[in-house]
């Protein structure tokens, strides 16, 4: 196994990258965000202990616009989302650039946004199946053009036993045990152009200045691409 590359304390930065837009399905309006190419990581990644391994299949982008569009609608947010928001249009283009992590659709959508002079901002949030944690999506939207930009995306919706796995992985792929006193706090995933990757957040305590190590592996390669410290 390749040894763990501390990087000091930098935080990981991981930029959302974009491809070319798909062209949309017959009879719907023609997204103006920048859609991702589904990722090439096969049928599956396949993380865990050899005698037990854990089938994750690709990320996906199961929302239509009119699941968008009602979960603006029936937003339950104390001040809902803007109706500059709630348009076709719009609803195609949030749909065109979220990603779940095996391809399934949230249960329930979280919606609320707020709008400035010309752009606002829409958060979704949601959760499928037995996963540990939720995912978050902030975004950027031109109403009047219906042109929608990725602000942050905060992924948790993991489940429990893949969550299980990569903390596996982790610890044994750290041969200097640096991990052993430090407990797992958060499992992020990333969406493409880096599918197939995650970030395990490992912490000796709550205090400000306890360790810190975030671990970014490659399910993919069984390798661990990236490491960053702090007060360890």
């Amino acid at each position: 196994m390749t040894p763990i590359r501390l990087l000091g304390t930098a935080a990981v930065v991981l930029a959302l990258g974009s491809c070319s837009s798909p062209a949309p399905p017959s009879g719907s309006p023609e997204p103006s965000a920048s859609v991702v190419s589904a990722p090439s990581i096969g049928a599956s990644g396949i993380i865990g202990d050899p005698g037990s391994p854990i089938s994750l299949r690709p990320p996906g982008q199961p929302f239509e616009a009119d699941d968008i569009l009602a979960a603006m609608r029936d937003s339950r947010r104390p001040d809902g989302v803007p109706e500059a928001l709630q348009t076709g249009e719009v609803a195609a283009a949030v749909a065109a650039v979220l990603w779940t992590l095996e391809g399934d659709p949230w249960e329930t959508i979280s919606a609320g946004g707020s709008c400035g002079a010309s752009t606002c901002t829409l958060e979704l949030a949601g959760s499928a199946g037995a996963a540990a944690g939720e995912d978050l999506w902030v975004l950027s939207v031109d109403p009047e053009g219906a042109v929608v930009d990725v602000v942050s995306a905060d992924l948790h919706a993991v489940p429990s036993d893949a969550v299980e796995a990569l903390d596996r992985m982790a610890r044994g792929a750290e041969g200097g045990g640096a991990l052993d006193d430090l407990l797992l706090t958060s499992v992020r995933w990333l969406p493409p152009p880096d599918a197939g990757r995650f970030v395990l957040a490992y912490r000796s305590g709550d205090e400000e200045e306890s360790c810190s190590m975030d671990v970014e592996l490659d399910i993919e390669m069984s390798t661990v691409t990236e490491v960053t410290t702090g007060g360890c």
